[in-house]
């Protein structure tokens, strides 16, 4: 039997100086002072009275400027700040709504953690995790780049379409790192190559580009989708799909050229070495193909058959661990951050919503500027924004304000969501671009430099496809 210590013999002597705590604090002093700044404004209703809000509208302006500083500053994971909008949402904003005599159900918050968005978006990680628990991406991988050949840039394109081809369908950061370790020997080989840059780069970029395509290949898509289906718009997996591909191989190819252009190959002959694998699959590879398939009909058909995306994504997770295919501690390995990060976004919305501020914003937008220099600010804003912060926190602000505007609501909360996903400029835009710059091969300017350009493209391809879009009306 253990004997219990006294409680002062638990209890530090000394306590805990406020200096100490201050200085460890540091990093984020201006994001606690603009949050307390913010919380002084509205308990003297300031902006109520300056911008003749009502009081829900200026409350739930409060929880946006806050959530926005957090989201920014990262002072605390972002999934933290998501679970935080629950908390004001429940506790500060639904008592103000009631008394303000709305009839709010707090449900509603708490479906934006548990919808269909976030049903579809599991059912994708739950692929992503068969797929790399029995190699079949790996093997995918290895398939197409062995049937590249040894010609560098026939094997620069193997690298880029394999990279985007499995971010459509698992984590992006998860393809970047697999596909630097089948690269990286080749690119060791030539370490002092200028074609080695092109290597080390098309992964990332393309793994970016790549996860337009799909609703479930990056987080802004399905905030999107998310968003629009709040607004009464209803965009299927297929439909999705039938605008984003043509854009994602379209862009590829202008990755290629750019790369080829930038990183010349001559005097290279690469040499893979790749993992061999027995011709046939085994049963359980066999399932998850299975599996895979029937998925991918069912979110594709979701328009027809009735049945949502997030229904199908529930039934795949309710087969692949019923049947043990995955098992508990895969469970425990979903991305729970970002499921989180998606309802705290979508949470934002049915507040914005539910207190009418976003019908305030909408109609305190100067319309009478047009279309396009409202497209081109929101373009702008998003791609500029994701290079310095999350693209899932950079959608989660801006979207809630693009479907405010009436009449173009789908194009604006697309747009963001292309723009969010193709901003790469920086090491820090992305993880698949902290993965390709932590490998040592390269420097900051080549990155910037060629991820740039490539915002740059898909500002001008965007633009142009609405252009020509609004000309067939």
């Amino acid at each position: 039997m253990q004997t219990q210590l006294p409680l002062w013999n638990i209890v530090p002597h000394k306590p805990i100086a406020m200096s100490t705590i201050w200085s460890q604090l540091k990093p984020f002093r201006f994001a606690i002072l603009l949050i307390l700044l913010f919380v002084v404004i509205d308990a003297l209703h300031l902006a109520q009275h300056s911008l003749q809000l009502t009081r829900p509208e200026e409350l739930t302006l409060t929880i946006l400027l806050i959530t926005a500083v957090l989201w920014i500053t990262e002072a605390v994971p972002l999934y933290v700040t998501s679970l935080g909008v629950l908390a004001m949402s429940l506790l500060w904003l639904t008592p103000v709504l009631e008394k303000a005599g709305q009839n709010i159900e707090e449900a509603i918050f708490f479906q934006a953690f548990f919808g269909d968005i976030t049903l579809l978006f599991m059912g994708g990680f739950v692929i992503s995790a068969l797929l790399n628990k029995y190699g079949l991406a790996h093997r995918l991988a290895n398939w197409i780049i062995h049937k590249t050949g040894s010609e560098p840039s026939r094997v620069l394109l193997g690298l880029i379409v394999v990279s985007a081809l499995l971010s459509m369908w698992i984590s992006n950061t998860a393809t970047a790192a697999m596909m630097f370790a089948i690269i990286t020997p080749v690119v060791m080989q030539y370490p002092n190559a200028p074609f080695s840059k092109a290597l080390v780069l098309s992964i990332p970029f393309a793994c970016n580009i790549g996860g337009l395509g799909t609703p479930i290949g990056t987080p802004p898509n399905a905030i999107a989708i998310g968003y629009l289906q709040q607004a009464g718009f209803n965009i299927t997996f297929a439909g999705w799909m039938l605008f984003a591909v043509p854009f994602v191989v379209l862009m590829l190819y202008l990755l290629w050229r750019m790369l080829l252009r930038s990183y010349p190959s001559e005097g290279i002959e690469i040499k893979l070495e790749l993992q061999q694998y027995d011709p046939g699959f085994s049963p359980n590879q066999k399932a998850v193909l299975l599996i895979f398939s029937i998925t991918i009909l069912g979110w594709l058909s979701s328009g027809f058959t009735g049945i949502s995306t997030g229904v199908v994504g529930l039934l795949v997770i309710i087969l692949t661990f019923g049947t043990g295919l995955l098992k508990t501690p895969d469970f425990r390995n979903i991305s729970w951050d970002i499921l989180f990060m998606l309802g705290g976004g979508l949470c934002l919305g049915a507040a914005l919503t539910a207190s009418g501020l976003t019908k305030t914003i909408a109609e305190a937008i100067p319309l009478g500027t047009g279309f396009w220099p409202i497209l081109t600010l929101l373009m702008v804003l998003g791609a500029l924004m994701s290079t310095f912060m999350s693209n899932t926190a950079t959608a989660n602000l801006l979207v809630p304000i693009a479907v405010s505007i009436t009449g173009n609501e789908m194009i604006f909360a697309i747009v963001i969501s292309v723009m969010c996903s193709s901003a790469m400029a920086l090491p820090i835009s992305t993880p698949p671009n902290a993965i390709a710059f932590g490998s040592g091969l390269l420097q900051a300017k080549d990155m910037f430099i060629r991820g740039i350009t490539i915002t740059i493209m898909a500002f001008v391809l965007a633009f142009a496809a609405i252009f020509i879009y609004k000309s067939l009306l």
